[in-house]
């Protein structure tokens, strides 16, 4: 085969591969497992993270992406490399690649994913901030002289933006999206509840009862942990309240950061964002009442774009479209990056 063209949602919690051509074709959790002592590696994504909390002294589960930035580049590195080789198979041409950035990253950690795609096996890459690939993975016609506010909510950042012009013209992002939502559930277990839980009983917390606001009916949910007075298994039923609770501060400070770009935001968009909404994406913005709250504090209609967790992930495909124009910098200006392997 010849090459082929890949978008890829490098994020804190999950990978996803888009292939020209055929869509969103991978999507795997962002761990490696490896020997502590060689460095092999044992496993990557799926397999990797059932051995999160569970491996023996010799083996690590390693979550190389933390706060949606690169922390262990050569686990990173390797992990891409596994990723696109299921991805696409076996290949003539090295790919070329859009993939996604936290708005506010370094120049230091821009180069560290341009370096490790590259090492990885990838031919020329682009990269796209994630609030504007979230908008056009949520159907937004970003080069319209029209005031759009994309809220997208990964794992590891929470990137907040408006576009105009196929340009960013404000933007914001907190380090605080779904890990922190997740740690911040284990701190209330260890507080409330005197028991400890790992990072996989947090997030399944999260998903099934977590919430912003409170449901008509509160929901329960039975959680396993350790007993931190006794030492021993301990069963606990916590409320979808608690959780509302436990969320709180670090989704005030989700909030602020939002209220914070809207002040920033020239008064001409203002009224586009009054007309158009808030546009929310990512993984994050699942939690119950999320976009009510956002609505209620910011008084801006606000909703949640269709397959909010892939639309960065189509944003980069539909970025794709348009790949031999990145040279000229005629879409997206400052929001595209580019570099030659």
């Amino acid at each position: 085969m010849f090459t082929k063209d890949i978008g890829i949602d490098l994020g804190t919690a999950t990978v996803l591969v888009f292939v020209r051509g055929k869509g969103i074709v991978l999507k795997e959790p962002s761990v490696v497992a490896i020997e502590t002592d060689t460095g092999a590696v044992k496993a990557v994504g799926k397999p990797a993270q059932t051995m999160l909390g569970r491996t023996p002294e010799n083996i690590a589960a390693i979550r190389p992406l933390r706060d949606g930035v690169i922390s262990r580049y050569d686990v990173t590195m390797v992990m891409i490399r596994e990723f696109l080789k299921r991805a696409m198979g076996s290949v003539l041409l090295k790919p070329r690649a859009v993939i996604c950035i936290p708005s506010e990253i370094t120049e230091v950690e821009e180069r560290a994913v341009l370096d490790a795609a590259k090492q990885a096996g990838v031919q020329r890459v682009h990269l796209i901030e994630e609030p504007v690939a979230a908008a056009l993975g949520a159907g937004i016609d970003i080069n319209r002289p029209d005031g759009n506010m994309v809220v997208d909510i990964g794992g590891g950042t929470t990137d907040i933006a408006v576009i105009s012009l196929g340009d960013v013209v404000v933007r914001d992002s907190v380090k605080v999206a779904g890990d922190k939502f997740d740690d911040a559930i284990i701190r209330y277990m260890r507080q409330k509840h005197n028991i400890l839980i790992g990072e996989r009983t947090a997030e399944a917390i999260k998903m099934r009862i977590g919430a912003v606001v409170s449901h008509p009916e509160p929901q329960f949910m039975d959680v396993k942990g350790r007993c931190l007075l006794q030492g021993l298994p301990r069963v606990v039923t916590v409320s979808s309240y608690e959780i509302m609770e436990a969320l709180t501060p670090p989704i005030s400070e989700v909030i602020d950061t939002i209220c914070d770009v809207i002040e920033r935001t020239p008064p001409a968009l203002i009224g586009d964002i009054m007309r158009n909404g808030i546009v929310m994406t990512g993984g994050g913005s699942l939690l119950y009442g999320f976009d009510r709250l956002i609505q209620h504090v910011t008084n801006i209609p606000t909703r949640i774009a269709d397959h909010a967790v892939s639309c960065v992930a189509m944003g980069t495909g539909i970025a794709l479209e348009s790949f031999d124009l990145f040279n000229e910098n005629e879409i997206y200006v400052s929001a595209v990056r580019t570099v030659r392997g």
